[in-house]
């Protein structure tokens, strides 16, 4: 797992949304403007809740059939998937991709995993499986999920600590992960400490051609000479 950063470093980015985290990256780092975030929709429990951040504990889960290996091996996997969430650099995030047919036929995710995670240093869940106990959950732990379901059926850890992907986002253990209402998305290491100097740049570009846009007398001239302006920025 990737040496941590400071909490201060990682919150500031609290204070951007993941569509801006998503802009500064394409600055950052070009070459993944396509790729390292989710590109197909996801529930969220708390869409007016600000952004987390954290470092990926990855895991996969099943639920349709029933396990085919004992009730103790089952539960010691899930007491070392535990301390494996327990362990490592934090705050956390939890990324855990559903490996059923159709993920969501059973849920991990309620009431007591929310309150358990909460607990162990996670601040949040980004999973294509299903979670359920929506007004029971532990206060302020955020979840983004494939869909909300009633049941969670035969629901158990598969394995831990591996590469995993969740809408479209592939994801490596210990990577920094940026979630709020619209998605997540890898953060890069080495860009997080570049990121709030490249969102300052970038709302005063905008800035520009917001305000002309808000003028009277707005109409295409005015707009390109915005643009141009916007541009000299740098």
């Amino acid at each position: 797992m990737p040496s941590s950063l400071s909490l201060d470093t990682l919150n500031r980015l609290r204070d951007f949304d993941t569509p801006t985290i998503c802009n500064a990256l394409e600055v950052a780092c070009p070459e993944r403007r396509g790729v390292g975030y989710t590109t197909r929709p996801l529930v969220c429990l708390r869409p007016t809740m600000p952004p987390i951040i954290g470092y990926a504990r990855t895991a996969t889960i099943r639920a349709q059939r029933p396990p085919e290996d004992s009730a103790a091996e089952q539960r010691q996997r899930r007491l070392d998937y535990y301390a494996y969430v327990d362990g490592g650099p934090k705050p956390s995030i939890i990324v855990m991709q559903d490996l059923d047919p159709a993920p969501g036929y059973g849920s991990f995710w309620g009431e007591v995993n929310s309150h358990v995670h909460r607990g162990l240093g996670a601040m949040g869940l980004v999973t294509d499986g299903s979670i359920r106990d929506i007004d029971q959950n532990a206060e302020g732990f955020q979840m983004l999920a494939g869909m909300i379901g009633p049941s969670h059926a035969h629901v158990r850890v598969e394995a831990f600590d591996l590469p995993v992907e969740i809408a479209g986002m592939a994801v490596a253990p210990g990577d920094i992960i940026h979630a709020d209402q619209h998605g997540a998305v890898v953060v890069p290491t080495d860009a997080v400490p570049e990121i709030p100097a490249i969102v300052e740049r970038q709302v005063r570009k905008e800035a520009v051609i917001i305000d002309a846009s808000k003028r009277p007398d707005f109409d295409f001239e005015t707009l390109a000479q915005a643009m141009r302006d916007s541009d000299d920025i740098h």
